[in-house]
């Protein structure tokens, strides 16, 4: 497509699948795989938009610590191949056009509604790499972007099945959607230098080439500890809803934390099945908190089980995180052993075949995460280090998806140890289906 611009007699080129850009609609993602030329096509759409009527355009990512983590670069190079450096006068925060269209940046994730409010009187909103846009950032931007009119542009390559914007604007859009899939095939002007190392993956590793060059979602992050594991868990629909049982006690597993992600297993077993009922996992909570909590879900109680520095001295209270617990009603609190990460992932994986993990989300206003579902994230998003100096996998990397690995290894560590007092052995739990089979009931 070409758009003649009022402010210059220049035509400007476009890969054909981004005409829709021009057309009205609310939410428009162009997203897919490498070199399909859509970063830059959107910034020449959004300068030439910009200069036929002024506009007030948000450029947004869901991580901004400076300009240079911007668009602000890419976009200064578009004015000067356009040959709008008359009519486009850019700073350094921000640029303005002649006519008073205006750009401005911000990074979503420390953000609130309250100081994203004065954005709201934007006309177009462009988000780019939006695969690692949290559904937190989304839920708070796209009620911002109110004007008549306006409109959200997403842009990302596709990386995991499971990110938020790939659910939310390409398996249940919202109406008002447009979604168009971009590859390197739909970009006439895809790099020659790339063609070469594009036909290698291809031909050396497939899989990742149809996510890099093809822009087909991953199940599992590239590289991640249990990708087999949790792949056979999903096949053999052992992610699922899983019910409590009020016939058998509930254990926790806890990965402690403060400043860090507190993090909480809600574990029953049935023989050697081990299903994972609940997870929790939340910033800067007390023990208090994580008991207030565990109280409101009306459970029939088993064993807390704490990692190991779960029995060393707070200098604080005095007391360590097992006295602690104990002081505030928990009846029977444990300490895992202390195992070495290597061990506990071995252990991981030998306990993986009889794990059950419900896949579900709650609303909790009290929790960052509530439900199954982000446990299941963090397995799939479990990675380890590569330094460049050798290009040898080592040890995890410690992140936001660490947390809930290092609680499953908590569990694996003394899953066996996990019993049902009293022993309420049943034979049958009409509703497991599947899992009736698992066990051999």
């Amino acid at each position: 497509m070409s758009v003649a611009l009022a402010a210059k007699e220049e035509e400007v080129h476009f890969p054909p699948k981004l005409d829709f850009l021009f057309r009205p609609a609310r939410i428009k993602v162009p997203w897919g795989g490498r070199d399909a030329g859509r970063s830059w096509g959107v910034a020449r759409a959004l300068l030439t938009i910009g200069a036929n009527r002024p506009l007030r355009i948000l450029c947004a990512r869901e991580i901004q610590n400076t300009i240079a983590d911007s668009v602000h670069r890419l976009l200064t190079d578009q004015i000067k191949l356009l040959l709008l450096e008359s009519f486009y006068d850019p700073d350094d925060t921000s640029i303005i056009g002649r006519n008073g269209t205006e750009f401005l940046y911000t990074g979503l994730r420390d953000q609130d509604a309250n100081k994203i409010k004065s954005f709201e009187g934007c006309d177009i909103a462009w988000v780019e790499e939006a695969e690692k846009v949290t559904k937190r950032s989304w839920n708070i931007l796209e009620p911002t972007i109110r004007k008549d009119g306006s409109e959200i542009w997403a842009t990302f390559n596709a990386q995991m099945d499971s990110d938020e914007s790939y659910q939310r604007f390409i398996v249940n859009p919202s109406p008002g959607t447009v979604a168009v899939h971009m590859t390197w095939r739909d970009n006439p002007w895809a790099s020659k230098v790339l063609a070469a190392g594009r036909e290698h993956m291809r031909l050396n590793d497939p899989d990742e080439y149809e996510n890099i060059w093809e822009g087909k979602c991953r199940t599992v992050v590239a590289g991640a500890i249990y990708a087999k594991e949790v792949m056979a868990m999903i096949e053999s629909k052992r992610a699922r809803p899983m019910p409590y049982d009020p016939q058998l006690p509930v254990h926790t597993i806890w990965d402690l934390g403060w400043n860090d992600a507190m993090s909480i297993i809600l574990v029953q077993r049935i023989a050697s099945a081990v299903m994972v009922i609940g997870y929790l996992e939340a910033s800067g909570k007390t023990y208090a908190n994580c008991v207030a909590e565990l109280k409101t879900l009306k459970y029939v109680w088993g064993t807390d089980w704490l990692p190991h520095d779960g029995k060393q001295t707070r200098p604080d209270t005095g007391k360590n995180p097992k006295q602690i617990l104990e002081g505030l009603g928990r009846k029977h609190v444990e300490i895992i052993p202390k195992l070495d990460i290597e061990h506990g992932i071995r252990a991981v994986r030998m306990m993986f075949p009889r794990l059950y993990i419900d896949n579900t989300e709650y609303e909790n206003d009290s929790w960052e995460y509530d439900g199954g579902k982000r446990l299941i994230e963090c397995l799939k998003r479990y990675k380890r280090a590569i330094p460049a100096s050798t290009g040898e996998p080592g040890a995890p990397i410690h992140d936001e998806h660490s947390h809930g690995a290092d609680a499953i290894r908590g569990l694996a560590t003394i899953v066996d140890k996990i019993t049902n007092e009293g022993e309420m052995q049943l034979t049958h739990i009409p509703g497991y289906g599947i899992l009736d089979e698992a066990v051999g009931i």
